[in-house]
């Protein structure tokens, strides 16, 4: 059985050729392997054992940066290109000249708690992904802790939550382009490919490629 894991701090992405968890978590099937998003707490509890793994919660880790250059050269990039990778935790990017590595940088102070913190905030505040919409206003910070001080204080003025949040969102997206070095064209992986509010917002900054969810897997396999 060959299992592949991202292992994130709160959620998972698994590629198996293998059937091993429930239809509930199979995002989809492709070319002969399933995918897999579910709760990190679920592959600690079941205590498996992947044939190759990296992330916060992986019990053996890869480098990430090698499994997100790797993910990132399968999907058909640039020869010239800048890939950034956020999650819950941290922040990653890596560039790509004449189809060569070229740079990287790796942030797990000022980018930490990124993900995690507007999904907190969501579900605090009652609000859903669907709530959230790209405002030209941004709360400019450097860290989760922060942006819920401004975001509490704009809301306790009478801002709705969901203009509050997506503002904090907007300054995300403003981090991550200043820590790609301010690239016009940037591929994304991770959790805020789905998030419309981010990469509307990041959109207007540089042409925004989504890659999805699943680029570290990829290049683990």
């Amino acid at each position: 059985m060959s299992i592949y894991l991202d292992a994130g701090t709160t959620y998972s992405k698994v590629i198996s050729k293998d059937k091993i968890f429930d239809d509930e978590f199979c995002l989809k099937n492709f070319d002969g392997k399933n995918y897999y998003i579910l709760p990190s707490k679920i592959i600690k509890d079941r205590n498996i054992s992947p044939t190759r793994a990296c992330g916060h919660m992986a019990s053996a880790n890869e480098n990430e940066i090698i499994a997100l250059a790797n993910g990132a050269k399968k999907l058909n990039i640039d020869s010239d290109a800048t890939v950034v990778d956020l999650g819950s935790r941290d922040a990653k990017w890596i560039k790509f000249k004449n189809n060569k590595f070229h740079d990287m940088d790796w942030n797990t102070s000022c980018a930490s708690s990124t993900g995690a913190t507007v999904e907190m905030l969501m579900k605090f505040y009652d609000v859903t992904m669907d709530d959230l919409s790209f405002t030209p206003e941004k709360f400019v910070v450097t860290c989760g802790i922060f942006g819920m001080e401004k975001i509490m204080d704009s809301i306790s003025s009478g801002v709705k939550p969901a203009q509050a949040i997506s503002k904090f969102v907007h300054g995300l997206a403003f981090n991550a382009w200043n820590f790609a070095h301010n690239p016009d064209k940037m591929y994304l992986s991770g959790g805020f490919c789905e998030n419309k509010c981010f990469v509307d917002s990041l959109s207007s900054y540089c042409e925004v490629v989504p890659l999805g969810r699943f680029v570290l897997c990829e290049g683990l396999i």
